[in-house]
């Protein structure tokens, strides 16, 4: 058996392995859409078909009208685009600290980073719940986007650090003989070379903001509820409206489609930066 034959077999069965990937990971979505678009009573069918059965939108009009939609929406956008900008603010500049100036503690702070990453989130909601109440934000938007950045935070600042650790300080050095100081040298040299590994950080925080769910339930009545927690309304005592909810779902799922179809360029780069180093 020749070698070209046997690469051809090689490469045929790891095409099929990533063809096999790819529909268990993309089934969930394809049921969702087709769920979405099918009467609600195909929906509820006990043999349901895996093919379209019929098209109809009044399960787009009936999760409009079960309960506020653009309220739920609006405040997601608002929580995550704020744990977004104020996470990369401060994690790069944490980032930046950790892997660049020696100060003492430095191990223990990067210690303490990994350490708080594996506390599961749900042994953390009594103290969050007690403390947002003590501080007076108990049911406001600002005490969710505190809450966020304790467990997004720690995973920016990680992360960022390893593209900081593989960009050369000798760029800087070079930059600050030149005649730059600190600042211009981090804005006009490693800033540039960092901006594709903080776009892909910021899509991670932006991802998990807008899909948590159980702080967002814990910590927020009804009348300031996101997006997540408003899925909660098509299951009541008389069932669950699958068909609407799939609906519901379809439309949360927009904006992060579309987040991701304008940043997959810097996203791709960022999660591939350090990868290879010359």
């Amino acid at each position: 058996m020749s070698t070209v034959t046997v690469r051809g077999r090689s490469r045929l069965g790891w095409n099929l392995l990533g063809l096999f990937v790819f529909a268990t990971a993309g089934f969930p979505v394809y049921w969702m859409l087709n769920t979405a678009f099918k009467p609600a009573r195909d929906a509820i069918d006990p043999d349901p078909s895996l093919l379209p059965t019929g098209l109809t939108l009044g399960n787009f009009s009936r999760a409009l009208d079960i309960a506020d939609f653009w309220g739920p929406v609006g405040r997601s956008l608002i929580v995550s685009l704020a744990v977004v900008a104020i996470g990369i603010v401060v994690g790069t500049l944490a980032a930046l600290a950790i892997s660049r100036f020696a100060f003492r503690g430095r191990k223990i702070v990067i210690v303490g980073i990994l350490a708080v990453q594996m506390v599961p989130l749900i042994a953390m909601i009594i103290p969050v719940f007690l403390l947002l109440n003590d501080l007076d934000q108990y049911d406001k938007l600002s005490g969710l986007i505190i809450t966020y950045l304790t467990f997004i935070l720690p995973f920016t600042v990680w992360t960022l650090r390893g593209f900081i650790v593989n960009i050369p300080k000798e760029l800087e050095e070079a930059a600050m003989v030149d005649g730059c100081s600190p600042t211009g040298a981090f804005l006009r040299v490693v800033f540039p070379l960092l901006a594709p590994g903080m776009v892909a950080t910021s899509v991670y925080a932006f991802v998990q903001a807008w899909n948590e769910y159980l702080y967002a339930l814990m910590l927020l009545s009804q009348k300031n509820q996101t997006a997540t927690v408003w899925l909660g309304n098509f299951t009541t005592k008389h069932g669950t409206e699958y068909a609407p909810m799939m609906a519901g779902s379809t439309m949360m799922a927009v904006p992060i489609v579309v987040l991701f179809l304008l940043v997959q360029r810097k996203m791709a780069a960022g999660l591939t930066a350090g990868a290879v180093k010359g």
